[in-house]
């Protein structure tokens, strides 16, 4: 699905069309995010030859505008994003819209997670996909994003990986990553809302390496701290300690210290 995202993107973005065009048309939209606490989005926008130009525009100088590129210090919420660009004379309209989606869990500059959704302008990957707009002029599409935790060197420190999926109004997963398709005429003045929430629990990034006790999970010890994978190997008593992203060293994950009250 990343690959079909990512080529229909990328590649809707490229123009091989000959001729030039002089038109300059100004409609644009507003797009807008409901996110969790600590979460960004990073928009990134391609466009092609509109509909009937003949116009030239290498691959190279394909218009791409991003907004939120400095995510961590300059987040807004709105872009508004253009539906035209004219670009060495040629008029070029909106094609398609690449989303990061980025998550801060700790202080650290490498304490963050991504994951990717999809903005497509005139393509139908699946009637499902296809974005409404409401009485308000507004559209929304929407996600669930699940952090999923694993350890990392020596001390067995946690970083945390970014899983996110499309979803209904209802919250319920019905595709691998955020993504609607919208039409270009009906875009212009309009707003598109992604709405993305947040899943309560963490799940392991992978398996048999972490055993689901009450009140949370525990690490297995494996061959030891210098084994770099871990794997409990049918081994479900002998845990290691590890280390959360603030220096604790912790012997349970989410909550570092078991409760005595939690009963097996």
């Amino acid at each position: 699905m990343k690959d079909m995202i990512q080529h229909m993107v990328v590649g809707c973005s490229l123009a091989v069309i000959a001729g030039c065009s002089a038109i300059e048309k100004t409609e644009s939209f507003t797009l807008t995010a409901d996110l969790p606490p600590n979460f960004a989005y990073v928009a990134t926008v391609y466009y092609k030859p509109a509909v009937g130009e003949t116009c030239t525009v290498p691959a190279k100088e394909n218009k791409a505008d991003v907004f939120n590129r400095e995510w961590r210090t300059e987040y807004q919420p709105n872009s508004q994003i253009k539906l035209y660009q004219t670009v060495n004379g040629c008029l070029l309209a909106l094609s398609s819209i690449g989303l990061d989606i980025n998550a801060t869990y700790g202080k650290d500059r490498g304490d963050f997670g991504g994951d990717f959704g999809a903005i497509l302008v005139g393509q139908r990957p699946n009637e499902r996909y296809r974005g409404t707009f409401n009485a308000s002029g507004e559209s929304e599409f929407f996600g669930e994003c699940q952090w999923r935790f694993r350890t990392a060197g020596g001390l067995r420190r946690i970083v945390k990986l970014l899983d996110c999926r499309n979803t209904d109004a209802q919250g319920i997963p019905f595709g691998p990553k955020p993504l609607v398709t919208l039409s270009l005429e009906e875009l212009a003045e309009k707003t598109v809302r992604l709405k993305i929430k947040l899943a309560e629990e963490e799940e392991p990034a992978w398996g048999d390496r972490w055993v689901k006790v009450p009140g949370g999970w525990k690490r297995c010890m494996g061959k030891g701290f210098e084994d770099p994978r871990g794997y409990c190997d049918g081994d479900y008593t002998n845990f290691s300690t590890f280390h959360m992203p603030d220096g604790r060293s912790c012997t349970i994950y989410p909550g570092c210290t078991e409760n005595p009250e939690v009963k097996p």
